[in-house]
């Protein structure tokens, strides 16, 4: 439900702030669930396939790597519903909310479908030819090909989450994400390692996981929304008129965010691309970082959901300072929670990693890589609730820019520089995201102060 945006000039600023905080924690706590739901779900495949194999965990990441970047890019092409679903309800026009809806969930079903090709007939090839080993590349291949086809159930799922969280009602999310967990652990523990006289399929089991759980995920968001007291009131069942500047708006803040996320994700394959060129137990480590990091990382995603809903809204009710204020609001605890979780990880970084196998030459590995990772926490952090602030408030291209000279420019080859050049290895590759995740920070920051001036 929208609510009206406080004004400053009421001369309790410090009341506005704590009203922002509140609302901002009312809304991110379940979203944050939510996307550690998410991430849970491939922590518990890599935690499965890592102790049934480790050769297998390799197999995994390497498969994820191409999948990640299809993922990825279509959250941020979807992240449209979220936004003009919330700035709908700012604006107290709660009916325009079916047609943002109904537009999210066709734009995510010929996504899916698209991505789905796309990833089956073009990745195999991809990692046969692209220098790591044979192997490798034959290893990863059959997982690659199963995670392609939970494409579209995931699509649909991000379409109908996002119109979900951009009302203000994340909850509901976060419900059915538990539940979607728990179908992928059990598929997982009867078909990764083999029971109940199942074969053993290792990373292929664990795909197939993915799958159920997603499309069973998709099933109940849909029976949610079509089970809404009010959804008839937003126009869930109507069919809207044609409304061409609105369909152009919702695509443009999806390809903003969707340039955003192709830049990050790409670069980040990239660097699972570099640990294989290093060898099969890198790639298995820089997974086990990747893993922990993006476990952490949910945290802010949700933060940065919360914040956008907040600036929509603000955005919709024509409230610069609102604007501003949920902005740096969130951007204060972004920095302290990702700043916790160093200073908690750093000490307990061996036992992470033996959580995730009990290979010594992998713990080897991944211990000092974690340590690093600690470094790097706070900006990325900060930098990802920054860029969707500054979506929400309708700065679309200039998060994709800053993420394009980032990722794609600094962080690629500093990796490739650093890994194998300088002989620095997987904590190489930390190293970059590292250098990367400060500039991208710093950008992003400034530009969203520049906007507070002008306004």
């Amino acid at each position: 439900m929208s609510r009206p945006a406080a004004a400053p000039a009421s001369g309790k600023p410090r009341g506005v702030i704590v009203s922002d905080l509140i609302e901002l924690l009312r809304l991110a706590g379940p979203v944050v669930l939510s996307r550690l739901g998410i991430m849970v779900m491939g922590l518990t495949d890599a935690i499965v396939v890592g102790h049934f194999s480790a050769r297998q965990l390799g197999f995994h990441a390497m498969a994820w790597a191409p999948t990640s970047v299809f993922v990825t890019v279509t959250v941020g092409l979807l992240v449209g519903t979220q936004v003009m679903g919330s700035r709908a309800m700012g604006a107290g026009r709660p009916h325009e909310a079916g047609a943002v809806l109904r537009r999210g969930v066709v734009y995510a079903f010929w996504l899916g479908v698209a991505g789905s090709v796309l990833l089956a007939l073009g990745a195999p090839p991809l990692l046969h030819h692209v220098g790591i080993e044979k192997a490798l590349a034959d290893g990863a291949t059959a997982p690659l090909i199963v995670f392609s086809l939970s494409l579209t159930p995931y699509a649909l799922s991000v379409a109908l989450s996002f119109w979900l969280e951009g009302l203000g009602r994340p909850g509901l999310v976060t419900v059915n994400m538990w539940v979607a967990n728990l179908i992928n652990l059990a598929v997982n523990l009867l078909l990764v390692p083999g029971v109940m006289g199942l074969p053993a399929m290792g990373a292929v089991g664990a795909a197939w996981a993915t799958f159920v759980a997603r499309t069973a995920f998709t099933i109940m968001l849909a029976v949610v929304i079509w089970r809404l007291k009010d959804a008839r009131a937003m126009g869930v069942f109507d069919k809207p008129p044609r409304d061409r500047a609105a369909e152009k708006e919702q695509r443009r803040v999806g390809y903003g965010a969707g340039s955003s996320n192709l830049f990050e994700v790409s670069a980040f394959a990239g660097m699972s691309l570099v640990a294989g060129w290093l060898g099969g137990l890198n790639v298995a480590a820089w997974a086990v970082v990747l893993n922990v990091a993006g476990v952490i990382f949910m945290v802010p995603l949700g933060l940065a959901t919360a914040t956008a809903v907040q600036v929509a809204r603000a955005h919709g009710a024509r409230d610069p300072a609102g604007m501003s204020r949920a902005g740096w609001v969130s951007f204060g605890v972004t920095a302290v929670f990702a700043l916790v979780v160093a200073v908690l990880l750093y000490p307990l970084r061996h036992l992470v990693a033996g959580a995730y196998t009990a290979d010594p030459a992998a713990i080897a590995l991944i211990g000092p890589a974690l340590a690093l990772t600690c470094l790097f926490l706070v900006p990325d952090a900060v930098q990802v609730v920054c860029a969707q602030a500054l979506r929400a408030r309708g700065e679309v291209w200039v998060p994709a820019g800053t993420h394009m000279v980032a990722y794609a420019l600094i962080m690629g080859p500093l990796a490739w520089w650093l890994a194998l050049p300088m002989k620095l290895g997987v904590d190489g590759i930390v190293w970059s995201v590292i250098v990367t995740s400060f500039a991208a920070a710093a950008m992003l920051l400034g530009r969203y102060r520049m906007l507070d001036r002008r306004a």
